[in-house]
């Protein structure tokens, strides 16, 4: 059942169904493997951003803007890989509309952000070694936030309004968007009526948030290459570019992948739905996968207090088994101790009941005693009827 909206000239359907990897073999292989992807994902970013929050020497601009970047990839994974899993376990496809616009929204206001942050760590290598003595200037904590500020609100709110036009369009045809999540062009090109605008947008937002921020960390480079070659010593050239590996790498993954899938889905309508689906989700899911772990491993600071973290988990394991030990050997010390003088208690009970008696002999007469000697024999025989004789013998000697 739809909903027409503005005098029946705009109709919007109930919802969308994703249709992804339809012909795709070994599907169950590809889910289990974007499983484990965001299980890294989750796993490696909360841990970096724990490592960071919790030693005050690395709050510097340069752990922000890691901080900012995992905060991304948690959110940038979280939009798209669950929806996959559950279509995948439960066989439901179908995403409402309204969900289906909050989707879309989440996941390219992030990859937006992505570009960004990628951008910010540029900026922070380039005042590291071309302004190292103004870094306390040009790149303050203060700096760093304002430049982490800007790009989130520029990137909500320009994604917000790409997203708000979609309602503009009229669905009276298929539902039926051939990606694994509310992708941007798939879903506006279902449309009955035109689509012009929603297409520049998507056009000029995709080219303005990947060129822009790609260009500036090419040029970030050019100068540093040219202030690195400019150093004397061949060790602090080594030093200087040993600090960018590790974002070069993300830049490589992430811009690479991610500009041919963009550019070709937007421009281009042959290209095979599964070999779309497929590049798009690795382009995507990939690099907030691999961001935590190349700079959990490769950045000294980072890779030293996660050693330093998982040594004094493993000590307190040790100290806490140990404290568990020692206690459940001392608690059966005890217990056994205190059986032993039940035990020494309980017999000694049994001795003053046989022969406690014997202390009030002189003061008993000679009924009295001949009747206490008869209870003495029984309770030394054990039951036994003890000798009359002897008994009355007993009681004459004593």
């Amino acid at each position: 059942m739809s909903s027409v909206l503005n005098d029946s000239l705009i109709i919007h359907p109930p919802g969308f169904y994703i249709i992804a990897f339809e012909t795709f073999p070994n599907i169950s292989v590809y889910i289990i493997f974007l499983a484990f992807v965001y299980v890294v994902t989750l796993v490696f970013n909360i841990l970096l951003i724990y490592i960071i929050a919790c030693n005050h020497c690395l709050h510097t601009p340069k752990f922000m803007a890691v901080v900012n970047l995992a905060v991304i990839d948690i959110v940038l994974n979280t939009s798209t890989i669950p929806s996959m899993i559950k279509t995948f376990l439960f066989k439901d496809n179908f995403v409402p509309f309204n969900l289906c616009l909050l989707q879309m929204y989440v996941y390219y206001a992030f990859i937006s952000m992505e570009s960004y942050s990628l951008a910010i760590l540029a900026y922070d290598r380039l005042i590291a070694i071309c302004f190292p003595l103004r870094q306390n200037v040009f790149n303050t904590l203060s700096i760093m936030s304002c430049l982490i500020g800007v790009t989130w609100v520029y990137s909500l709110g320009i994604v917000a309004y790409s997203t708000a036009i979609m309602t503009r369009l009229s669905f009276c045809n298929s539902v039926r968007v051939f990606s694994y999540f509310c992708d941007y062009a798939p879903v506006f090109r279902l449309a009955c009526n035109d689509y012009t605008l929603q297409w520049s947008i998507a056009s000029t937002s995709s080219m303005v948030n990947l060129m822009g921020p790609l260009t500036f960390i090419l040029l970030s480079y050019v100068i540093i290459l040219v202030t690195v070659f400019r150093m004397k010593s061949v060790n602090n050239r080594m030093k200087a570019l040993a600090t960018c590996i590790e974002h070069l790498v993300l830049v490589a993954v992430f811009f690479t992948p991610i500009l041919i899938i963009f550019l070709i889905g937007l421009y281009v309508r042959s290209i095979d739905p599964d070999q779309r689906v497929l590049s798009l989700s690795l382009a995507s899911c990939i690099p907030p996968c691999i961001n935590s772990v190349v700079y959990s491993l490769k950045t000294k600071e980072i890779r030293t207090r996660a050693l330093a973290l998982v040594k004094r988990a493993a000590d307190e394991a040790v100290a806490d088994a140990m404290t568990r030990l020692e206690t459940g050997f001392f608690n059966v010390v005890v217990d056994c101790g205190i059986q032993s003088l039940e035990d020494r208690f309980k017999s000694l009970g049994e001795v003053r009941d046989k022969f406690g008696v014997l202390q009030n002999f002189h003061n008993l007469d000679d009924e009295s005693l001949t009747d206490q000697c008869a209870l003495l024999g029984k309770t030394l025989t054990c039951g036994e009827e003890a000798d009359s004789f002897d008994i009355t013998r007993t009681s004459s000697s004593l």
